[in-house]
């Protein structure tokens, strides 16, 4: 027998233990990809395009009735514009959900299961058992935020066909360009949610309760939110995530500009490498009850 210090008092295990094989991701990706919730989540992200396109066949060509041309009137230009439009209406609030879900609900459902003292018991090594469930909940999240585009992308093509992206200040980006700009903002906006899912991470290495952590992490989000509508505060909000979630923007116009999604990708990895080190530092010495 040998002895590994798994939390706060040495844990006796078998000779040939490796840490390293205790809770592989696979296993995980499995348990967590069967969740009810990961599906319904799935579910409701797939529904979002044919739902924005019942409502654009009742309410009429968008922006028909409007002067200013703006992102949300160029919809049913394209597959690729409605794709953009999909994730237009999405990144303020809809994408957050799964972030925090994915992120938030890992650990604290352990808890809330008595289940979390049994893993530990195993033994899973604490930074083991919090890496296989971050890395798990981050390729989810992605995941959600890739599904929804394509989803969109199939969708818009079948309803309004394949062309170029319509640029609502002038010009058009061609098919196979609007695609690869695509993947740039899906790319930006899952780096720009990094803090939600740092911030949910977090919550959930400090209570047992999946709620509190999933909802903890929106409600801070939606504060920063409205801070960023602060004006007042003037240069501060440059240091609030909240501030660059549009920044994707700048991938959808002739020219591709990068300093916005720099700067906001720099703030929300910040954030979110602070918040992962907390949670990780915090749970290492955490009397596990349940």
């Amino acid at each position: 027998m040998s002895t590994l210090a798994n939390g706060p008092a040495p844990v006796e295990v078998a000779a040939g233990y490796r840490a390293g094989r205790t809770l592989p991701l696979r296993v995980e990706l499995l348990r967590q990809f069967k969740r009810r919730r990961t599906l319904v989540m799935g579910g409701i992200l797939a529904a979002l395009p044919f739902v924005l396109v019942v409502a654009f066949a009742i309410g009429g060509t968008p922006g028909e009735r409007n002067s200013q041309v703006t992102l949300m009137d160029t919809a049913t230009a394209s597959g690729a514009n409605f794709a953009a439009v999909n994730l237009f209406v999405s990144a303020g609030f809809l994408l957050v959900i799964p972030v925090a879900l994915f992120c938030g609900d890992t650990v604290a459902s352990e808890a809330g299961w008595s289940s979390l003292r049994y893993l530990l018991a195993a033994p899973v090594p604490r930074a083991r058992l919090l890496w296989s469930k971050l890395v798990v909940g981050l390729g989810l999240s992605l995941a959600a935020m890739i599904l929804l585009p394509v989803v969109a992308l199939a969708v818009g093509t079948a309803a309004y066909g394949w062309g170029p992206l319509e640029i609502p200040t002038g010009g058009a980006l061609s098919a196979g360009t609007a695609t690869q700009r695509l993947l740039v903002v899906v790319a930006y906006l899952f780096v720009s949610q990094l803090v939600t899912a740092g911030l949910a991470f977090w919550l959930s290495t400090k209570t047992d309760a999946p709620l509190g952590a999933v909802g903890g992490a929106v409600g801070l989000t939606i504060v920063g939110n409205v801070l960023d509508a602060v004006t007042a505060l003037g240069h501060w909000r440059d240091f609030l995530p909240a501030h660059w979630q549009f920044a994707w923007a700048d991938a959808v116009q002739p020219h591709l500009e990068w300093s916005g999604m720099i700067q906001g990708a720099s703030i929300s990895v910040t954030y979110a490498l602070v918040l992962f080190a907390l949670a990780f530092r915090g749970f290492a010495g955490k009397d596990i009850v349940s």
